[in-house]
C-alpha cells in the first residue's frame, strides 16, 4: 500500500500533466529498484526474525543508530503528511467538507482500522487488499473512459530522458513516493507477525515465497501508478497542461470526462489515504521500537505525525505542492536505509548462508548510487 499512496498521486499528476508521458520511465525503474530492495528487505527479517531498525541498533555505532532514527521519524512524519493530507483532501472534494474536518474524520477512521491488528495480521491485510483493488479498479476505469497513446506511452517507459530542471525535481519525488524508506523497515517487520522458520530449508522456502509476493504485489503496484501518470498525460497535458494540484485535477475532470469520473478519481484517492496512512503509523511504530526500544500508543503516534499536516492547512498552504515537496523529502531520507540494507544483507555473521550473492550486491548498489546521484543533481541544482 506504501506504494500507492496519495504522494503518488500528486508527484504522477504532476509530471503527467508537465511532461505528457515522458517520466514513465522514471515509475518503471523506481519500481524495479524498490523490488529489490523490498526482497532484501524481506530476507533479512525472515532469516534473523529481526526488523532492520533492531539490526541496525545492533551492528552500527550509536552515533550512526540515532542519526539514522531522526531521519526516519523525519520521513515518517513527511510520509504521513501526504497521505493524511491526501485523504482528506478527497474526503473535502467528495462530500463538499472543510478540510479541518475531513483531518478529523480520516484520523479516526485510520484509528479504527488500525484496531483490527489486534484480531491478527489477516483481517487488517484483507481490508488493504481491498482499498487496493479499489484504487486498481479507479484507474482502469479512467483508462477505459480516456484511451491512452499506447505507441507514446511504450516508447516514454523504455527510453529515459529529462526534459529540464523542473522534470528533474519530479524525477526525484517519484523516487521518493515510489520507494519509501519507511516501507523498507516495515517489511522488515510484518515477516516477524507471520510464519516462524524453524529450519534453514523453512526460510528457503519463505524467501522464495516472499520474493514471487513482492514481484506480484509491487508489480501491480507500478501499474496502477504508471496509469495515474498515462491518465494524468492523456487527460490534462492535452486540455489544462502543467496541471500541479489535485483539487484543480478533479475540477478539470468533471468537463472533460464528465462528473462520474471525477468522483472516481476521487473514490481511488480517499482509499489510498486511508490506507496508507494505516501502512504508515504501522511503520511508524516498527521504525520507533526497532531503533529506541520504545513503543507509544497509536492514538500518540497519530497525533504527533499528523500535527504539521494540520499547520499547512491552517497557514493556508498549496496541499498538492506540500505533498510534493514530502516525497522529495523522502527521496533524500531512503539512501540510510537502502545502504543499511546492503552492508547487513551480505554479512554471513548477520545473514549465514542466506548473505546475498555479491552480484545482487552489485546491483543493488548501483541502484542505490543512481538515487544518491538524483539527489546531488536537485541540491546542486537548488544552490546553482
Amino acid at each position: 500500500m506504501g506504494y500507492m499512496d496519495p504522494g503518488n498521486f500528486a508527484t504522477n499528476i504532476e509530471a503527467g500533466s508537465h511532461y505528457g508521458y515522458g517520466l514513465l520511465w522514471v515509475v518503471l525503474l523506481s519500481s524495479l529498484i524498490a523490488m529489490l530492495f523490498q526482497a532484501l528487505s524481506a530476507r533479512i527479517g525472515i532469516v534473523t526474525g529481526k526488523n532492520l531498525a533492531e539490526l541496525c541498533r545492533e551492528h552500527f555505532p550509536a552515533r550512526v543508530t540515532m542519526a539514522m532514527w531522526l531521519a526516519s521519524e523525519l520521513a515518517a512524519i513527511a510520509t504521513d503528511l501526504a497521505e493524511f493530507l491526501g485523504g482528506a483532501l478527497a474526503l473535502s472534494l467528495l462530500f463538499h467538507l472543510p478540510m479541518l474536518i475531513s483531518m478529523g474524520i480520516v484520523a479516526a477512521l485510520t484509528c479504527a482500522i488500525l484496531s483490527l491488528e489486534k484480531r491478527g495480521f489477516r483481517p487488517l491485510e484483507i481490508l488493504i487488499a481491498t482499498l487496493v483493488a479499489v484504487i486498481g479498479g479507479t484507474y482502469l476505469c479512467e483508462l477505459m473512459i480516456a484511451p491512452p497513446e499506447w505507441p507514446a506511452v511504450i516508447a516514454n517507459t523504455f527510453v529515459p530522458h529529462l526534459k529540464d530542471s523542473g522534470a528533474l525535481t519530479l524525477a526525484v519525488g517519484i523516487v521518493g513516493a515510489t520507494i519509501m524508506p519507511h516501507t523498507l523497515y516495515l517489511h522488515s517487520g510484518l515477516t516477524q507477525n507471520r510464519v516462524m522458520a524453524k529450519s534453514s530449508s523453512e526460510r528457503r522456502r519463505l524467501i522464495d515465497f516472499s520474493n514471487r509476493e513482492v514481484l506480484l504485489a509491487l508489480g501491480a503496484a507500478a501499474l496502477v501508478n504508471m496509469a495515474m501518470v498515462i491518465m494524468a498525460a492523456t487527460v490534462f497535458h492535452r486540455v489544462a497542461p502543467g496541471i500541479s494540484d489535485i483539487g484543480a485535477a478533479y475540477r478539470t475532470l468533471i468537463p472533460v470526462l464528465g462528473g462520474g469520473a471525477a468522483a472516481i478519481f476521487l473514490v481511488g484517492l480517499l482509499a489510498s489515504g486511508i490506507s496508507s496512512s494505516v501502512v504508515g503509523t504501522m511503520a511508524g511504530q516498527v521504525i520507533m521500537q526497532g531503533f529506541v526500544r520504545t513503543r507509544i500508543p497509536v492514538a500518540v503516534r497519530r497525533l504527533v505525525t499528523i500535527a504539521p499536516s494540520f499547520a499547512i492547512v491552517a497557514m493556508g498552504c498549496n496541499v498538492t505542492r506540500a505533498m510534493i515537496v514530502s516525497q522529495v523529502v523522502l527521496s533524500m531520507a531512503l539512501p540510510l536505509p537502502m545502504v543499511a540494507l546492503l552492508l547487513l544483507s551480505g554479512k554471513r555473521p548477520v545473514m549465514g548462508e542466506f548473505a546475498v550473492k555479491r552480484r545482487t550486491i552489485v546491483l543493488a548498489s548501483i541502484a542505490a548510487l543512481v538515487i544518491v546521484g538524483l539527489n546531488i543533481m536537485l541540491i546542486w541544482q537548488a544552490v546553482a
